[in-house]
């Protein structure tokens, strides 16, 4: 089982940009995705960024395409999401993810079985 750990969370003002780091044993035989996830107050659960462990492809939702970037480090076992444009609905509790290989290869869809404690974005306007 993978532990992930988050960093990078705080305030920032419209507009402004953060980098999210999600450090955790990235063994790209037994995981095949890594995503990255939110929490809004008073809002679902909602899968943002994801990232093939294998080929480096990435997915992302409507809410940040074309503002946040996922990436990875396999020498720092290291999942990044480089946070710009931000606004004030971006802020929510933001958890990294992983979805075993026996759940599948598409990073689209769910079966992330194992997430960190999360880290806190706050967007001011």
């Amino acid at each position: 089982q993978v532990q992930l750990v988050e960093s990078g969370g705080g305030s920032v003002q419209t507009g402004g940009s953060l980098t999210l780091s999600c450090v955790g044993y990235l063994n790209t035989y037994r995981y095949s995705c890594m995503g990255w996830f939110r929490q809004g107050p008073g809002n679902e659960r909602e899968k943002i960024a994801s990232i093939s462990t294998a080929t480096g492809s990435t997915d992302y939702a409507d809410s940040v395409r074309g503002r946040f970037t996922i990436s990875q480090d396999g020498a720092k076992n290291t999942v990044y999401l480089r946070m710009d444009s931000l606004k004030p609905t971006d802020t929510a509790m933001y958890y990294c993810a992983a979805k075993p290989r026996t759940n599948g290869n598409y990073c689209d869809s769910g079966g992330y079985d194992f997430e960190g404690q999360g880290t806190h974005v706050t967007v001011s306007s």
